[in-house]
């Protein structure tokens, strides 16, 4: 069983270089750092702010759950690269005189 490039053509998903990923990663850990700040960090001044809502709680919460679904949406809807295919999009430039 091989495990390099075969050069075969064999169509693979993009995995952690999905953009999809990236985002949920990066929205997901500021929720958790909101839904922290909401649980820990909760004045009767900031809650005055905002009308007597914990509103980093709730936009911390909203954040995880976007997250989730965009983890969920690239894993259930994979990228699918093809090996054989030219991704460094060399055939647009002109060529080296």
């Amino acid at each position: 069983m091989s495990t390099g490039n075969d050069g075969g053509g064999r169509p693979h998903a993009a995995g952690a270089f999905d953009v999809r990923n990236v985002i949920a990663a990066l929205i997901g850990f500021y929720g958790v750092v909101l839904v922290l700040m909401g649980l820990f960090a909760d004045s009767p001044a900031d809650r005055e702010k905002t009308g007597d809502l914990n509103a980093n709680l709730w936009a911390g919460l909203a954040m995880v759950v976007f997250a989730l679904a965009f983890a969920l949406w690239s894993r259930l809807r994979p990228v699918v690269v093809d090996e054989g295919a030219d991704v460094t999009g060399d055939e647009d430039r002109p060529p080296a005189h």
